[in-house]
Order: C-alpha cells, then structure tokens, then sequence
C-alpha cells in the first residue's frame, strides 16, 4: 500500500450490515399490511435482489441518470406488488418513509473503530453505489468518519464502471495509484484494480445471512487482505 494516500471504502456489505438493519425496520411494516407471514430478512433479500438489476439499464445509457434512492424506491413498490400489496394504497408517507430504511443501516461492530484508526493515516470516503443524501444520513446514523462522500453520484455513473473509480480520484486530485479500494466483493475490487487502485479485502460472511455462498475468502491476490476493519488498521499500521 505504499504511495496511498485514500481509502475508498465499499459501504453496503463492506461497512454496514444492510440485510439486518431492513429486517429489523420492515417486520412492522409488513405486520401493518397482512404481510406477517413473510420473514423480514427474506424480504430484505428480494428488495437488495433488484439492486443490480434496476442499475444495468443507467450503466447501458438506456436510462438517463437516476438515484440509488429512487431507484431503492421503485423497487419497493415492484416487490410490494409481487406480494399483493398496491403500493398506492399503502401510501406516500409510509412508502418514504420504509425506503429511508437505507439511510438507518447499523456498522458492522468493527467499523467505526477500524475507520476511527485508518483515519489517523489516510484519508476515507465512500466509493458507493449508495447517493450523496443518502450517504450522509448514513454516515450521521452511524457514526462514520469519512472525510469524503464520493463514487456514484459524484461521477454519475455505477459500479463496476471504471468512471467511478477514476472519476472519484480525479475530484480528489490523486493519481488512481494513491488510491485503494477497501470492499466485501471480489468483483468490485477486480473492477478498481483494473483502473490502476490498490486492494484491500475485508470478508463479510454474514451479509446475506447464514446461506451465503459468495465473497466468504479473497479470490485474487489482493494487497491486502484482512479479517475485518480493525485487523487492516493494524496491518496498515493505524
């Protein structure tokens, strides 16, 4: 990792624990509309499943720019419907509400402390899918430290497109070299390397609950890889 000066973190999955913290917010929400018999978590799992999907049509230039948030918002609505539920008539201020559940997703119990001693050698940021808005209520949320939010929005354009990347060094006015990606995802490291970043693989085996079957060991030779935030902090010196 010498010569980095940034650390560029995945945020779904890599930082925080999405899957538990919709869970959580969305069991209520289905009680209120005859959807108890669904478990929460496998809810949260159809809901992230259209995450890549409703990206790929932006990514094609098929569809002009559009928010994560919005997008979080429109796929609601589509499992909603494949469930029975019009979202029409569950309403504006509770449909916003629920997508918001985004913006409430807890760390991983090492990610502050890991963050809080990277930051005392690099400087962090986002390198998210995730919008600048959401982001932030995020970070508030949590109690992220990042000195910047970057990546998507920023460069309007999604991962694994190299954009993203090279866009979000170029705003930063490093060179990609002096840059390195921290993530949960073999791929989106692949697709950072690939642009000239350093890697740093940190696993996250209970993203997608006690059946996941990807991302649960490094697949490359990455430069680093590291059981969790803290233990990169020390393998980097922090």
């Amino acid at each position: 990792m010498d010569g980095v000066k940034f650390l560029g973190f995945d945020v779904f999955g890599t930082v925080v624990d999405w899957r538990s913290s919709v869970a959580r917010e969305l069991r209520p929400f289905l009680e209120r509309h005859g959807l108890a018999q669904l478990d929460p978590a496998a809810f949260a799992d159809e809901w992230r499943g259209m995450y890549q999907p409703s990206m790929d049509p932006i990514r094609r230039g098929a569809r002009p720019w559009t928010r994560l948030s919005v997008l979080h918002r429109e796929n609601l609505e589509t499992v909603l419907g494949r469930h029975g539920i019009d979202a029409a008539r569950v309403g504006e201020a509770e449909l916003a509400a629920i997508t918001r559940a985004w913006e409430r997703l807890d760390p991983w119990p090492d990610s502050v402390p890991g963050l809080t001693r990277l930051k005392t050698r690099f400087a962090l940021g986002t390198i998210s899918n995730g919008n600048i808005g959401l982001m932030m209520w995020l970070a508030r949320h949590g109690g992220l430290p990042w000195d910047v939010i970057a990546g998507a929005e920023a460069t309007r354009t999604y991962k694994p497109q190299p954009e993203t990347y090279l866009g979000t060094a170029d705003l930063l006015g490093l060179q990609p070299g002096e840059c390195a990606l921290v993530a949960a995802h073999n791929d989106d490291l692949a697709a950072a390397r690939a642009c000239g970043f350093k890697t740093a693989f940190i696993p996250r085996p209970a993203e997608h609950g006690p059946g996941q079957s990807s991302d649960l060991a490094a697949e490359e030779a990455w430069d680093v890889v590291a059981e969790d935030l803290t233990d990169l902090a020390r393998r980097l010196g922090c």
